[in-house]
């Protein structure tokens, strides 16, 4: 029995066959019940079997899609069923990253696509708008660019996705923001056109409605991205930002930050760590804005400073209850919002802020516990306190952060620089002791601090470098301080020698690299091009060969410091000279002998190959970039590492130039040194000059034989141009006598020609008189002739006028007579039919009459109704023949020259109507 149903059953379909069927099924189905029924089925091995639906079904469901967008249930399925195809299953054995490229071809390459799934967007159904989101998403991953495009073309496509910010629903609004920053990080197009729909202010709608900085979620996180992606390097969109208000908010949100963070609750711990990321995420913005080199840094800085910007992030800056990457973040947002702008510069200085101190205070106060008056300090002040003073490892980044926004105040100001350094030179010299002055901490510093907080003397260093750099008027302030009063007998040590010492020293008892490394840095940038402070550095002889000593020092973890100090002896015999205290040939001599041009251009080599050098750029330069229990890789100074790079080929060859050509240098217009560029030039200028006068002592020559020549030819021309002019004078004297005789002769023929003129024209002025009086005379007589058939005819033509007058007028009235008596006839055939029809009517009412009296009669009624028409047909063909008769007698009016009036021809066959 069970064998018999088994061969009976019909044959078990596989997944491809059932896709293939359905698919069928979908492409020809007419109804909307069998193509929802054929999706349904499809979108349950969408999920296992991508690309078998993909390649059946994939066309039909976009089409479907456009075609079935009116039902929400059908559109929901088909969405449901894209999604699927694709975010397949992990274990399909069709999943693959192509096939999502594959369907995103399919949509891209066709607009109308791209543009129904926009067009969804306007139904306010859930999941027709968060399901379209989604499929946009997965396609601008596959297909980003083309995707933009598509976007940017498809009409009201970019308004319908920024009014999706404005859904109720966190979903569909979660999703249009992802969507929205998928979109928007590289077209600048797309940029523009998405602020211009007002989406700064839909997004600070948003941030504010889901609990601003310190309460929003991951949405206030995609909010700022979404910001940062319509601002970054994209300077129209920074103008609108700034004119449209918007700079205020900024200020707002960080403001309510901090009066959130100083509330006696202070903030949960639990929402620290998003408000800290959505803090940074707004500092980060805020940095877009402040890009160095920019066109619009200068109008963006000034925005941010009127709006309270500075001061909001100054606050964050100095307060301990921010944690530290938000503290040196928003250090570094206010060094790049006064770097190189000279009036924010003199501005930030007169600023006050917290003391960094304010922990310390309430503690010695016995505040510990309560609130303790906050005291402030000069931002300057407080900026070297935050970089100078001991911290913990894990507060470096406020500490670099700090160091860089000294930088920036340092940045592009000379008359700054100057009174910063003359202040610490000012504070070094007094018996004040002053824990953050620079000068103090780099000369005076004991070992022992040193080796504790290596960072202190490297930040010392970094900022006393940018003080110096490439600033002759800071360099020569600096030259003036040293130690010791010669007057007593004391020796006078200059800084440049202190500082010399004090590396020197530091390396024999191996200090931490990084103090060496800021020693050598402010040297470096000091003694480049600078003349009198290389013969400063050689003043103190022994300063060469520790030099020395230590580039052949063979430690791996002092290459920095060896190729450093290579660097730095490359740069004193660059621009010493033979009157230097070494005179240059003997630093070539030590250079050559005592180091070796292999070792030095090895150690240089080495230093600019490695990586802290070499990948400066890319390496953190913070405290993520330490090792575990160590200390954070940070060496070098962004703007020493680009004037290493910069000059490095040029100190490399410095060996190879020979001592006696020294190196010209220009400090403040002021030329020092003779330069070998200079020699040369001067000495291709005397050869070229000798060349000059041997030429001109050939041409001399040469031109003085032809002066000879010339002079000889000279005469010889004289003695012939004279014997020329004699024959010439008898040979005009000929042609004068000649010319005399033959003017007589052609005289006296002039005045014969002359006379016989005159006779012949006064005898032709006669005979045109008499003809011209023979013809005037013919003239007379043909007008009299002419004159008296015009009269003639004249009369003839006016007595044929009266006779065609008479005859016109005979026949009018003739004719006037037929016309009246044509009326008459007309008006009274008119009357007889007008009685005529009057009956007619009569017995139609009747025989109407009689119809609903008597149903028996209905026969004798239609014959009766049936005369009556053929009377009315009769009348009107009569009407007709009239109406024809009455159009031939107005032709003919016409033609005889009457004139008829259209409107009466008009009216009385309409009253002929109404009375028919």
């Amino acid at each position: 029995m069970f064998r018999i149903l088994e061969s009976q059953a019909p044959a078990k379909q596989n997944a491809t066959t059932t896709i293939s069927t359905l698919s069928g099924r979908l492409q020809s189905a007419t109804l909307l019940e069998d193509r929802r029924a054929a999706i349904l089925g499809l979108r349950s091995f969408a999920k296992v079997y991508p690309a078998s639906v993909a390649s059946g079904a994939l066309r039909s469901l976009i089409s479907c899609l456009n075609n079935d967008v009116e039902d929400v249930d059908t559109t929901k399925v088909i969405l449901e069923t894209l999604l699927m195809l694709f975010n397949p299953e992990e274990s399909s054995p069709e999943a693959s990253d192509d096939i999502a490229l594959w369907l995103a071809d399919e949509f891209t390459q066709r607009q109308e696509n791209i543009t129904a799934l926009l067009d969804l967007l306007d139904a306010y159904d859930f999941y027709s708008r968060l399901y379209s989101l989604q499929l946009i998403s997965a396609i601008s991953s596959a297909r980003p660019e083309r995707t933009q495009e598509c976007v940017y073309t498809a009409p009201l496509g970019v308004s319908r996705l920024v009014a999706v910010l404005e859904d109720k629903r966190e979903a569909v609004r979660s999703e249009g923001l992802l969507l929205l920053t998928a979109l928007t990080p590289s077209s600048p197009d797309l940029q523009k056109l998405v602020a211009f729909e007002n989406a700064f202010d839909r997004i600070f709608v948003i941030i504010h409605s889901e609990g601003a900085l310190t309460h929003g979620g991951i949405t206030v996180q995609d909010c700022l991205s979404l910001l940062a992606n319509l601002l970054r390097l994209n300077v129209s969109n920074q103008s609108y930002f700034r004119e449209t208000g918007s700079v205020k908010k900024l200020a707002s949100l960080l403001s309510e930050t901090i009066r959130e963070q100083d509330l006696p609750d202070g903030v949960a711990e639990w929402a620290r760590p998003q408000r800290d990321k959505n803090v940074w995420g707004l500092l980060a913005v805020l940095r877009l804005f402040l890009v160095r080199g920019s066109l619009g840094t200068q109008a963006n800085q000034m925005s941010f400073w009127q709006s309270g910007v500075l001061t909001q992030v100054l606050d964050i800056a100095f307060r301990e209850s921010f944690d530290v990457p938000i503290r040196g973040e928003a250090l570094v947002t206010a060094a790049d919002l006064i770097r190189s702008n000279n009036s924010l510069q003199e501005g930030f200085a007169q600023r006050d802020v917290l003391s960094p101190r304010q922990e310390e205070t309430r503690q010695i106060n016995g505040h510990a516990n309560g609130q303790a008056p906050r005291s402030t300090v000069n931002v300057i002040s407080g900026l070297l306190d935050l970089a100078l003073a001991p911290s913990s490892v894990h507060a470096f980044d406020v500490r670099l952060s700090a160091c860089e926004c000294l930088k920036a105040y340092l940045c592009g100001h000379a008359a700054i620089r100057l009174h910063f350094l003359r202040r610490a030179i000012e504070g070094h010299t007094s018996d004040q002791i002053e824990a953050d002055n620079i000068i103090t901490i780099l000369l005076d510093d004991p070992e022992s601090s040193r080796g504790v907080d290596p960072y202190k003397s490297w930040v010392s260093a970094v900022l006393l470098f940018h003080l110096l750099y490439e600033d002759f008027d800071a360099k020569n302030i600096a030259m003036s301080v040293a130690e010791g009063d010669a007057e007593n007998g004391e020796e006078v040590v200059t800084c440049i020698q202190t500082l010399s010492s004090n590396l020197i020293s530091g390396e024999q008892k191996d200090e931490d690299p990084r103090v060496s490394i800021g020693y050598l840095m402010i040297l470096c940038g000091w003694l480049y091009e600078d003349h009198d402070a290389v013969n400063d550095f050689l003043g103190e002889g022994s300063n060469v060969q520790s030099i020395v000593q230590l580039i052949t020092r063979t430690s791996q973890s002092r290459i920095l410091v060896s190729g450093l100090c290579a660097f730095l002896l490359g740069i004193i015999y660059e621009f010493s000279t033979k009157d230097s205290p070494i005179p240059r040939a003997t630093l070539h001599q030590i250079l050559t002998t005592g180091l070796g041009r292999e070792q030095y251009v090895d150690r240089i080599s080495k230093l600019r190959e490695h990586t802290m050098v070499r990948d400066f750029e890319v390496l953190h330069q913070n405290f993520a970039s330490s090792l575990p229990g160590g200390l954070p890789e940070v060496y070098f100074d962004r703007t020493f590492v680009d004037f290493l790079k910069d000059n490095f080929s040029r100190v490399m060859r410095a060996i190879d130039r020979p001592p006696g050509i020294e190196v010209a240098v220009v400090a403040n217009g002021i030329q020092k040194g003779v330069s070998r560029e200079l020699v040369d030039s001067l000495q291709s200028q005397v050869d070229a000059a000798e060349q000059t006068v041997q030429k001109l002592e050939s041409d001399k020559l040469t031109l003085e034989r032809k002066l000879g020549q010339e002079q000889a030819d000279h005469r010889k021309a004289k003695d012939s141009a004279t014997v020329e002019l004699s024959r010439i004078k008898n040979i005009n004297e000929a042609l004068q006598r000649n010319h005399e005789e033959d003017m007589q002769t052609t005289v006296q023929k002039h005045q014969l020609a002359q006379l016989a003129t005159q006779r012949t024209h006064e005898a032709s002025i006669q005979s045109l008189q008499t003809e011209m009086q023979r013809a005037r005379e013919a003239a007379d007589a043909d007008a009299t002739r002419v004159r008296l058939r015009t009269d003639a005819e004249i009369d003839d033509l006016k007595a044929t006028t009266r006779r065609l007058r008479d005859e016109l007028e005979k026949s009018s009235k003739e004719h006037a007579q037929d016309l009246h008596i044509a009326h008459e006839d007309y008006s009274t055939k008119i009357s007889g039919l007008e009685s005529r029809l009057q009956r007619a009517e009569d017995k139609a009412n009747d025989a109407e009459a009689r119809s609903t009296r008597l149903q028996g009669e209905i026969d004798n009624k239609e014959e009766a109704r049936k005369s009556a028409q053929t009377e009315l047909d009769d009348m009107l063909m009569v009407l007709a023949d009239l109406e024809e008769k009455r159009a031939r007698d107005k032709k003919h009016l016409r033609i005889l020259g009457e004139d008829v009036s259209e409107g009466e021809e008009e009216e009385e066959p309409e009253g002929e109507e109404a009375d028919a």
